[in-house]
């Protein structure tokens, strides 16, 4: 249990293993709230980009992780009032959220943030050190994996069913560009937690992920 007495179910991996439907799920099944903290770091990588804030402005960012004006209600994302959903999933957004994210001092700024969602009756936390760093003792600690090709595939066919065309050698190459900054940064590299339980999602459809996951969650006590 967490200091506060609060289950704490943590779903770490990188991009495009099925962490966020997964999460869903879960909180759909459990009545827990939901920590979706890609979320935040694109949030903030968006509104880096409307300000024009660079990218090595160190002060700038911190500062606009300190204020972020963003809200989460239900499936939505509010920047300043505006649902600006769609826009955090872009490509360009992802990419400046893995560049900001390797700065330590924004992680810092947004630490407490990502802590504060921890309440009664319980939370799933999906990102990328949840269950190194932001929550170490988690009830339950899950790390997504999945081949970089794998995922890209996903995109590709996520991207066409949303009438978005895209390349997938470049997505690809994004992609692996992403895992190898987020594995080798200094501060919370993207790693599964020592007593985190590995599934690799290559050859499971979502449907199995969560039916398998669900019955870790039975296992543990955490589902009534």
């Amino acid at each position: 249990m967490t200091q506060l007495s609060v289950p704490v179910v943590t779903v770490d991996g990188p991009s495009g293993v099925g962490k966020g439907t997964l999460a869903q799920y879960l909180t759909s099944k459990t009545g827990f709230h939901l920590l979706d903290s890609g979320a935040i770091y694109r949030a903030l990588a968006f509104g880096a980009v409307k300000n024009q804030l660079a990218l090595d402005d160190v002060p700038g960012l911190v500062a606009l992780a300190e204020a972020l004006p963003v809200e989460f209600v239900a499936t939505s994302i509010l920047y300043e009032g505006e649902d600006v959903t769609s826009k955090v999933r872009t490509e360009e957004v992802a990419g400046v959220a893995s560049t900001v994210a390797v700065i330590p001092e924004v992680r810092t700024a947004l630490m407490a943030r990502q802590k504060a969602f921890a309440e009664l009756p319980g939370l799933v936390a999906d990102g990328r050190d949840m269950g190194t760093v932001v929550f170490p003792e988690a009830d339950l600690k899950l790390y997504l994996t999945a081949s970089a090709e794998i995922r890209a595939e996903r995109r590709v066919n996520q991207l066409k069913n949303q009438g978005v065309s895209a390349n997938i050698h470049k997505i690809t190459r994004d992609i692996e560009e992403r895992d190898e900054r987020d594995l080798n940064r200094k501060t919370a590299p993207l790693k599964p937690a020592d007593d985190a339980i590995i599934v690799d999602t290559s050859n499971l459809n979502i449907e199995d992920v969560c039916k398998k996951v669900e019955s870790l969650l039975w296992d543990r006590g955490l589902m009534k």
